[in-house]
């Protein structure tokens, strides 16, 4: 993966290098203060519509982070061409072996962007956009998302169920539109082996 075949959005892109491999380092612009935003390396010439996205990640938590920063590092599909709209599942390493059985259920996320954010999707439906899973921090964890439609399914470390099942994707099951690794406040993320099959 290299910085050329992607566009940073509200995002700064850099090749990094972790254990010998080359891998994509992305950081949320610190001036967009706002959670679920569109913070994300855009893969460049991809329109996506069906199909699965594959990426293994790593996420740090960076010195200055705030103290809600959970390592949150994800996937953006369907975005819009300007970066208005887009779906997207993300995961909070910190939060899967907390002691905090609250936290724990709160390991991963489905949000739709602009309207539909986490605090939203909490208050109005709880539980449901939200699961646990096991992970933590500084380590890879693979992620593949399955999208079919509305419907969209989050799987980790080939895991053969998925951690979260989400069946009606707030943008509707005819919107495509590009593919964003994205990065969440006060995380260092990193991106390795992306692998996108549209079908």
């Amino acid at each position: 993966m290299n910085t050329e075949n992607f566009i940073p959005v509200n995002s700064f892109i850099e090749n990094a290098d972790i254990d010998g491999e080359k891998v994509l380092r992305v950081l949320k612009d610190p001036s967009v203060k706002a959670v679920d935003e569109a913070t994300y390396a855009k893969l460049a010439n991809c329109e996506f519509h069906n199909g699965t996205v594959e990426v293994q990640v790593l996420s740090r938590l960076l010195p200055n982070a705030p103290g809600h920063a959970r390592g949150f590092i994800g996937v953006a599909f369907r975005a819009e061409e300007n970066d208005t709209s887009f779906e997207s599942m993300y995961i909070r390493p910190t939060n899967g072996r907390c002691e905090d059985q609250v936290r724990r259920n709160h390991s991963t996320q489905y949000f739709s962007y602009p309207d539909y954010k986490f605090d939203r999707l909490r208050k109005e439906s709880p539980e449901v956009y939200e699961s646990y899973a096991d992970m933590e921090l500084n380590e890879w964890i693979k992620i593949r998302i399955e999208v079919d439609g509305e419907r969209a399914k989050l799987f980790l470390n080939d895991l053969p169920q998925p951690v979260l099942i989400v069946t009606d994707l707030k943008h509707g099951a005819d919107n495509f539109g590009g593919i964003g690794l994205w990065a969440g406040v006060g995380t260092e993320a990193f991106f390795k082996d992306l692998k996108v099959t549209s079908r």
